[in-house]
């Protein structure tokens, strides 16, 4: 069995609350809000390596799936940051609506969707050309975002109107200019909202699904074909088809869902219950509560070790991190690991072997 332990405290920026691991290179990016930057650390010698510039209050890094950009959403400054991880440089801040607190790229690459929170809005940014092709008005509050693996769709939720809205992502860019009929889910139907006329462009509304009270995170499986959204005010997930943009149900979780993660063999989701101290374990083959794992206080951010076994918890009200295991039956708590005060975003790092030099071959 491992021994999970502290290893390293690594200094970085003031008010570090975002977190994000490169699958191509061994490096590990944290966004400082209170400094307006963003720390590189390489992973290998647990140091940081480079600190680049960003805009005011950065909360959220993404990075590309080929580990070359990186994607910082700049709430006070109302722009994302393009970074090229390789030369360590911004490319550009691109301008988008008010208070963006996310931006989330596309599996392939060419898309960006941004979350703006007080703008009650989204901007669908060309990666390539690095600007806003479409700026379109959703729901109140959207506060995450999730992209479909085909990048065909987005699904992006508003904690204030207790709903998620579906952005169809029209990469092709045949721009529509009739009017366009968003539509509504309620108690498992689709209704026509208010006829509304949508902005010309590749991408639009397709539809605004009512869910529990206060969806403040969206968890996609593996494959895409099902969404997962913790509702905080509800204690309640509500389990989406991406297929048919309809609700399939609300179910109790715990108190103060906050996260949710769904296991590589998409057979499992974990949920923090940030109220209750616990992980909610719910089997999204059958839709059945398989129970709880109480874990440390408060817990938030939430990542499975690469061969599935362990679950790392961010307990923010106690300062450590909860170390589940999964890999047996029920799951159980294996140890409580002391981290540092309000840990609130974690990411797991699967190294990347090396070519030795020639003169070992």
């Amino acid at each position: 069995m491992r021994d999970y332990k502290s290893l390293a405290t690594i200094p970085v920026g003031l008010n570090p609350t975002g977190v994000a691991a490169n699958s191509q290179k061994n490096e590990v990016y944290v966004v400082n809000t209170g400094s307006n930057s963003l720390s590189v650390i390489d992973a290998e010698q647990n140091k940081v390596i480079a600190i680049i510039g960003v805009e005011r209050t950065p909360y959220f890094v993404d990075i590309s799936a080929d580990g070359s950009r990186a994607y910082v959403a700049n709430s006070a400054s109302n722009s994302v940051s393009v970074i090229d991880l390789n030369s360590r440089r911004v490319l550009r801040n691109i301008a988008v609506g008010k208070s963006p607190g996310l931006a989330r790229v596309s599996r392939d690459g060419k898309v960006v969707v941004v979350a703006e929170r007080v703008g009650n809005s989204v901007s669908v940014i060309d990666a390539e050309k690095m600007t806003v092709r479409s700026s379109l008005p959703v729901c109140q509050q959207p506060t995450d975002v999730e992209i479909l693996p085909d990048s065909t769709k987005a699904f992006v939720s508003c904690s204030e109107s207790a709903q998620v809205a579906v952005v169809g992502l029209n990469a092709s860019g045949d721009a529509r200019n009739e009017l366009a009929p968003t539509q509504n889910l309620r108690d498992g139907k689709r209704t026509r909202q208010d006829t509304q006329e949508q902005p010309a462009g590749p991408d639009r509304v397709l539809a605004l699904l009512d869910v529990g009270a206060t969806p403040v995170h969206l968890a996609l499986k593996p494959d895409g074909g099902e969404i997962f959204v913790s509702n905080f005010g509800a204690d309640t997930i509500s389990e989406i088809a991406t297929g048919t943009d309809e609700v399939g149900g609300s179910y109790v979780i715990g108190a103060g869902p906050v996260r949710g993660l769904v296991s590589a063999d998409n057979s499992t989701l974990y949920v923090s219950n940030f109220n209750s101290d616990t992980i909610g374990l719910y089997s999204t083959d059958d839709g059945k509560f398989l129970g709880a794992v109480h874990v440390g206080s408060h817990p938030d951010a939430l990542a499975l070790s690469p061969n599935q076994n362990f679950l790392f918890v961010a307990d923010t009200g106690a300062a450590d991190v909860s170390v589940v295991r999964t890999g047996v039956t029920p799951p159980v708590l294996l140890t409580i690991i002391p981290v540092g005060q309000q840990p609130n975003a974690i990411a797991v790092k699967a190294f990347i072997l090396r070519k030795p030099p020639s003169s070992l071959q």
